[in-house]
């Protein structure tokens, strides 16, 4: 038994000196890595939020055998304009840091898996966060337990603290939330899932009114990577239970099983990005009443993805030159116009490749029916013509290779639509029928008038096709000069004044 016993102590004290010399090994090591972290973390921001003018540091690192700890500094970038944060301001965020090969922090959770470390990350309390600690009751509004892997990997257990504050008219709860981000070495495989239960914001707005926002739970997953090109593919989905807004306690508006779900992938040899956005709503209700659901499938196939980020390069350059313009920082409508005009003039690039862009469908159905518009747009690289354009139909085969597109609205659906529109202006219900009965038979009228719809089976419908400067507009055929000029020929009658109106 005594030999026994002491060639236990013996195992028990080569293993803490091991573990010892592993600790003291992978502290030293890691202090190369956060370093690296730091650079990475920069380049990041740069390239995704130029915007943000900030910048990462770290300060007070002190290695010890087992842990380590510093402090992650979030300032503004010196010479940057507008930045989120003001000179001299800071955010801080605690880094304590258990050493591999087994850390002390993962032990408590029974995680024996070997890792370089496992950090936990908490925000420090200043002039710039103490609102959030307020809110969160003088604790950290989040805590983030990352273990670092071997080979660089990382994992981040995030947990957004409850939240339950109160002050004069505003008001915060928040159920708290779970989310877990994990990253490979390079940050390009990168995946995201978690979820929030509950949360209320009630304030007041610019017309001192009283606004109270609600949701329920709330649920993110999805992978995404970095592309040879340099630009993000993947799959993400978000989804939102119930979003609910009350103005002075009345209800305006409840959306439920609202969802959006994004995914990209490479083409066959690699270099075109294939796109996809989803968006649905089961259910929409103002002021109580349903107005139905909704639906909107957005692709676009065959991007090529070299010019995506040459695009992407180049209109983030044109926003960080206007960001940094003194002149358009005192003037917002001005620097608005300035970014759409940098955003349009860049759109050309996107069109190397010649994707081709679907709606299908955009549609909203109530309880009287549904309506639906699909589109197929099939585009050109106008830097591949020659010449120069002499004709309207030569300019916009520059960039139009074909378009189809349909359109089909049900009158009565369109009628209930309406009429739920007229009783949220005031309208009683008979009223509020006949009015919405002769907004949409007026609406079928003119579109006939102009020969832009037919109705027809009860419904208003329209198709147009494109290709090679001929339309076809619901059946007839016609030039792209003749489709222009229709809306310019003399001669045609005007409709019949609609019957007056009945009061709210």
């Amino acid at each position: 038994m005594m030999k026994k016993s002491l060639v236990a102590v013996g195992v028990i004290v080569a293993l803490g000196i091991v573990w010892t010399g592993g600790a003291w090994y992978t502290g030293k090591q890691l202090e190369t890595h956060i370093a690296d972290m730091v650079s990475q973390a920069n380049s990041q921001l740069k390239l995704n939020a130029p915007e943000a003018g900030l910048e990462v540091s770290y300060q007070d690192y002190q290695r010890g055998v087992f842990s380590s700890q510093l402090k992650l500094v979030v300032k503004p970038l010196a010479g940057a304009q507008n930045a989120w944060l003001k000179p001299g301001q800071s955010v801080l965020l605690d880094e304590n840091v258990s050493h591999g090969p087994f850390p002390l922090a993962s032990l408590k959770t029974f995680n024996l898996v070997p890792a370089m470390a496992a950090v936990n990350t908490r925000l420090v309390k200043n002039d710039v966060t103490q609102q959030l600690f307020e809110i969160a009751k003088g604790e950290s509004p989040f805590d983030i337990d990352t273990r670092i892997s071997y080979n660089g990997d990382t994992k981040s257990d995030i947990s957004l603290k409850a939240l339950d504050y109160e002050k004069d008219t505003d008001k915060v709860s928040f159920s708290g939330g779970e989310f877990t981000v994990s990253a490979d070495k390079q940050g390009s495989l990168v995946a995201l899932t978690g979820e929030a239960k509950s949360g209320q914001i009630n304030a007041v707005n610019e017309y001192d009114q009283k606004v109270q926002v609600t949701f329920n739970n709330l649920k993110t997953d999805g992978t995404t990577s970095l592309a040879s090109f340099g630009e993000r593919i993947g799959d993400q989905t978000l989804e939102l239970e119930r979003l609910a807004i009350a103005v002075e306690g009345k209800d305006l508006a409840e959306l439920k099983g609202m969802r959006i779900v994004g995914k990209s992938d490479l083409s066959a040899d690699k270099k075109k990005i294939n796109s996809q956005l989803e968006y649905s709503l089961s259910n929409l209700k103002l002021q109580n009443q349903d107005f139905g659901s909704g639906q909107l499938v957005f692709k676009v196939d065959g991007i090529d993805g070299a010019a995506m980020h040459q695009f992407s390069q180049q209109y983030q350059a044109q926003t960080q030159a206007l960001l940094a313009d003194p002149n358009l920082a005192k003037d917002p409508e001005q620097y608005q116009q300035k970014a759409v005009e940098a955003l349009l003039s860049s759109l050309p690039i996107l069109m190397k490749g010649d994707p081709v862009v679907t709606l299908s469908p955009l549609s909203w159905k109530n309880a009287k029916g549904e309506s639906a518009f699909n589109l197929s747009l099939a585009l050109k690289d106008p830097a591949q013509a020659t010449g120069e354009a002499q004709t309207l139909t030569q300019q916009v085969d520059r960039n139009v290779k074909s378009l189809d597109a349909k359109l089909t609205i049900p009158m009565d659906m369109a009628t209930e639509l309406m009429t739920q529109v007229a009783r949220l202006e005031g309208y009683q219900q008979e009223d509020a029928n006949k009015l919405a009965k002769q907004q949409v038979q007026g609406l079928a009228a003119m579109g006939q008038m102009f020969r832009l719809t037919t109705t027809e089976d009860n419904a208003i419908s329209s198709s147009l096709q494109y290709a090679n400067g001929q339309v076809t507009l619901n059946g007839q055929k016609m030039s792209l000069e003749d489709l222009v000029g229709m809306f310019g020929m003399p001669g045609l009658t005007e409709p019949a004044a609609p019957a007056p109106l009945p009061a709210p």
